[in-house]
């Protein structure tokens, strides 16, 4: 783990450890980001990608209405899962940004 990557990322949300705690604990590589990986297509890691940012984004939804409507009063909890849905879709935002750099990159080779 040199540095943030798709699924190191995955690995902070879904823990809620920061990069370097990641690194201390020399946690062992979750299934889908060991070896599995290997056989998983670029598109594959994509959608699944997409996938956890909608499901972050559909739960932070649901604690902010349940906030609303005085289901639930643990505001930091609520918070937490608003910061997280935000980091994770600004990462989304910036691997769109990179992979259509890239493509734009590759288009204006000549072949």
């Amino acid at each position: 783990m040199d540095g943030l990557t798709i699924g190191n990322s995955n690995r902070m949300l879904e823990t809620g450890n920061t990069l370097k705690e990641l690194r201390d604990s020399k946690m062992a590589p979750s299934p889908s980001t060991g070896s599995a990986q290997g056989s998983k297509s670029f598109a594959d890691t994509l959608k699944d990608a997409v996938q956890n940012v909608n499901q972050a984004q559909q739960v932070s939804d649901t604690k902010m209405q349940e906030l609303a409507v005085g289901k639930n009063q643990n505001i930091p909890e609520i918070m937490i899962a608003a910061e997280k849905a935000d980091i994770s879709l600004r990462l989304m935002v910036q691997v769109r940004n990179k992979i259509i750099e890239a493509y734009q990159e590759i288009m204006k080779m000549q072949v």
